[in-house]
């Protein structure tokens, strides 16, 4: 009976500190999430005449700036990065992390990373269905352009410590902020910030 005590609150230790880095569990099913921006707009949304980018707002000012952006493929290429980001912090894989993230965020995902490790513990992350992501906003200040991403997904965790082994299936909501120099010739996005979604 005592180990099992000791198992239990090994597990929600694991948990809470995933949660706090990767958001918490909610119970919305992913068709209630809102709905994609739509790749194109209304005509006069893209084409307002007369007005330097920094007059428009969100996704008409970004393809002011870069015409070719497809809300898409973005958002199928943040997908592709929150996959990797999360399989890659469960697995303490910093190499995989540090190009992708903000030196921020870097720091934040690199102490949980630290404490894991001191604890002796491991961790692997799955993915139960494909997560969802949906454009929540674009913003253009000067030359950086933000993208918030909601991001809808359910992961089963294993964990492995001296103590024993724990899982846990469950739904997370989360806001994530990818960030890009519209100067820069590299078109990758950094994610620059993580909050949780409303549930």
């Amino acid at each position: 009976m005592f180990e099992w005590i000791i198992l239990a609150v090994l597990a929600a230790v694991i948990l809470y500190q995933l949660y706090a880095t990767l958001g918490r569990r909610v119970g919305r099913q992913p068709e209630d999430q809102p709905a994609v921006v739509p790749a194109n707009g209304p005509a006069h949304d893209l084409k307002t005449l007369n007005a330097p980018p920094e007059a428009l707002s969100g996704l008409a000012a970004l393809r002011a700036r870069q015409s070719d952006f497809d809300v898409g493929h973005f958002l199928s290429g943040a997908r592709q990065a929150y996959e990797m980001i999360v399989k890659a912090f469960t697995a303490g894989d910093r190499e995989t992390l540090k190009p992708l993230l903000s030196a921020d965020v870097m720091a934040n995902f690199e102490a949980a990373i630290a404490a894991r490790e001191a604890a002796g513990r491991t961790e692997t992350a799955e993915f139960l269905v494909t997560p969802r992501t949906d454009l929540d906003s674009i913003t253009v200040e000067g030359d950086v352009a933000k993208a918030v991403v909601r991001i809808l997904a359910e992961i089963r965790t294993r964990s492995t410590s001296p103590e024993g082994e724990a899982a846990d299936d469950r739904r997370t909501a989360d806001l994530w902020t990818f960030q890009r120099d519209l100067k820069n010739k590299n078109p990758n996005w950094t994610l620059v910030r993580v909050d949780v979604a409303e549930a």
